[in-house]
């Protein structure tokens, strides 16, 4: 059995929760030669506190993908205020990367192990032109969508089941997922959305196993503002595969604009290949919107 790693004699372990704009990041774990979320948290904890604890996260967001709510912990022997901490971190740290709040923890607090659910948001911008200041944060749609289709597509994963036809292939291996652009030109130029094979990733590659997730709740949410109408799907669970969101979501647009019929989801669940479902929607639509923990409280912090 794995051990986790335990605060060093004299540490404290600390909770940050983030929000960041993953447009210009390689993702949330440290890369060789690439910008990554967690590496540039290290780096500013080094020139604040003269230490480089490697943050630990809640989850492993994509390239592009952004956070309203990561959770990430770490150990300090540095005695420093929270307030102080969560101060200095924002001024050190780029403009697209936010530390909403910073607490001491119980040691036994790790902010991917002792993560209960989480949920994520992907959002679809409804028009034939995206607005450019929406552009990073939402896929355009420039198809008819039928919604009560959606709603009812989405009711299909509540529950637990076996997601294996919707997780990614080996993520070391090289993939390719369709862009906004890529959608946009299909839907003018084809009847349907084309996949390679599989699905958007290369053949002969490995799925993962255990698949077995359980989803609390997915719905779609139509919203507007300024800018135009949204369609926002909302998911919460145990947790998640790799690509799963994305998978569920670009499944879903299938079915809501007409190119894949509603019945056909059980099927696409049962086949446990990831051939029988849909496209990888863009990685720029996905926020990872919070972390659900039973506790623990935060040490030495009024409630």
């Amino acid at each position: 059995m794995t051990q986790l790693a335990q605060p060093e004699p004299d540490s404290q372990n600390w909770k940050l929760i983030l929000a960041y704009d993953g447009t210009d990041y390689s993702g949330w774990q440290v890369q060789p030669g690439e910008p990554t979320v967690q590496g540039e948290l290290q780096s500013a904890l080094g020139r604040i506190t003269g230490e480089s604890p490697l943050p630990q996260g809640s989850g492993r967001t994509d390239a592009g993908v952004h956070a309203l709510g990561q959770v990430a912990s770490f150990a300090l022997q540095a005695m420093i205020p929270p307030e102080n901490l969560h101060r200095a971190l924002n001024r050190t740290l780029p403009p697209a990367i936010r530390v909403l709040d910073a607490s001491k923890v119980p040691d036994s607090f790790h902010a991917r192990h002792s993560a209960k659910a989480k949920t994520y948001e992907y959002r679809v911008f409804l028009g034939m032109i995206c607005p450019p200041f929406l552009a990073r944060y939402a896929l355009g749609c420039p198809w008819p969508m039928d919604v009560d289709a959606l709603q009812k597509s989405a009711q299909f994963f509540v529950g637990e089941h076996d997601f294996l036809s919707f997780a990614a292939t080996d993520p070391d291996l090289a993939s390719r997922t369709l862009s906004s652009r890529h959608l946009a030109e299909q839907t003018q130029s084809q009847p349907s959305i084309t996949k390679t094979s599989p699905a958007g990733t290369l053949p002969g590659a490995k799925l993962p196993t255990g698949a077995v997730r359980t989803i609390f709740s997915s719905t779609w949410q139509e919203r507007s503002d300024e800018h135009g109408d949204f369609l926002v799907y909302r998911v919460r669970g145990s947790g998640f595969l790799h690509h799963m969101v994305r998978n569920l979501v670009g499944t879903m647009l299938d079915v809501g604009r007409g190119h894949l019929q509603l019945s056909a989801i059980p099927g696409i669940l049962a086949a446990r290949a990831r051939s029988a479902a849909g496209p990888t929607a863009p990685a720029h639509g996905l926020f990872l919107h919070s972390v659900e923990y039973d506790g623990p409280k935060s040490i030495g912090n009024p409630e």
